[in-house]
């Protein structure tokens, strides 16, 4: 995570691709849940061209 993400929020990832990596919108999968910057985050859905909602990918 580039940018928290929460309620309201849209957050940033970025994502290896094609040898780089790539900037993506970030979207909490439930709308109640905060991400922090620098959490490791799970990619669960992908909407053409930028959008990606993410979850936690490690338990806290």
């Amino acid at each position: 995570m580039t940018g928290r993400i929460g309620p309201g929020l849209v957050g940033e990832v970025m994502i290896a691709i094609r040898g780089g990596s790539e900037a993506f919108y970030a979207h909490p999968v439930d709308p109640r849940e905060e991400i922090a910057v620098g959490s490791i985050v799970v990619v669960v859905e992908y909407h053409p061209p930028r959008t990606v909602y993410v979850a936690h990918a490690l338990a806290s």
